[in-house]
């Protein structure tokens, strides 16, 4: 009769498989990421609208720019001051334009928070005009008119 160590035995476990499901998940979801929404920032409460419409489609070249309620602008998670736009608008100019593109077929995508200034937002608009940009979307929620 055969002896018996009293060691347990090693299983070596194959981690192939499950590392190559990790990267399919991890690439399936980047491509179903909506990054249409990865521009919103919670900070902002847009205003309700009645005359708010859905996007027709999607914005080509979109600029987004964040009006929060201090007056200041957040443009790429950063915080900057409204005078401080046409410097950032400036880069994206530069940048469309080494890309052979025109600014004025960008969209500058606004949204403002409900509270904001009505001539903040007119600023913002004035701000790109004089960069080149001439393509604007407002962004407000739907408002059912309950």
């Amino acid at each position: 009769m055969p002896k018996r160590s009293a060691e347990p035995s090693s299983t070596d476990i194959d981690m192939t498989p499950m590392i190559d499901m990790t990267f399919q998940l991890i690439t399936f979801f980047m491509f179903v990421m909506n990054f249409s929404e990865a521009e919103q920032d919670d900070r902002i409460q847009l205003p309700m609208s009645q005359l708010a419409k859905p996007v027709d489609g999607p914005v080509e070249k979109p600029i987004t720019l964040q009006l929060a309620t201090n007056g200041s602008v957040i443009y790429a998670g950063e915080m900057i001051g409204l005078g401080d736009v046409g410097g950032y608008l400036e880069r994206e100019k530069s940048v469309l334009i080494e890309a052979g593109k025109e600014p004025s077929t960008a969209t500058v995508i606004v949204r403002a928070d409900g509270r904001a200034k009505t001539g903040e937002v007119q600023e913002i608009i004035r701000i790109c005009q004089e960069k080149g940009f001439e393509k604007f979307a407002l962004r407000a929620k739907y408002d059912e008119g309950r």
